[in-house]
């Protein structure tokens, strides 16, 4: 089996859903670094400084990260095997035989829910680890789970 693209892109609402999950842990740091500047008045232009550019990273990590994302997470199932590839600065690409699916297990977290999204964890007899495919319409994590399902059943493998 020759590890290649797969073939389908996540939800575009995975880029939204990505953005707001983002926002907490730069709001904790534009805070903390509002309290070191109102603190004292020692410095003054070295605190600004540093809130100007935490500002100018938060903003491009908020642009740039979730966009990317979306451009390098994709997926596909064919009768063979589960493609997945994801990442943004560090990207991934896995293949799992049919044969070697194990379980197949779809979550949903809060947020996630309310951006009408799910994930899907395909577990494998491979000491990599499952392969997971986040963002995903919950229709469609829904139906490549039924169709996992069916796909595997037909397999002559056994999963090990």
């Amino acid at each position: 089996m020759q590890l290649r693209d797969p073939a389908h892109l996540v939800s575009p609402r995975a880029v939204a859903y990505w953005t707001v999950r983002a926002i907490p842990p730069w709001t904790l740091v534009l805070a903390v670094q509002s309290i070191w500047l109102l603190s004292s008045r020692d410095q003054s232009g070295l605190r600004v400084a540093a809130l100007v550019l935490t500002v100018l990273f938060a903003a491009a990590h908020l642009i740039v990260m979730p966009r990317w994302r979306y451009r390098v997470h994709r997926w596909e199932v064919t009768h063979t095997a589960v493609y997945t590839q994801s990442g943004w600065l560090s990207q991934e690409r896995r293949i799992a035989p049919i044969s070697r699916v194990q379980t197949v297990d779809t979550e949903r977290g809060p947020l996630e829910q309310l951006f009408g999204l799910a994930n899907v964890t395909v577990t494998t007899a491979s000491a990599a680890g499952p392969l997971r495919i986040h963002g995903l319409d919950r229709a469609t994590a829904e139906g490549l789970v039924a169709e996992l399902t069916e796909v595997t059943s037909h397999s002559e493998g056994d999963a090990t």
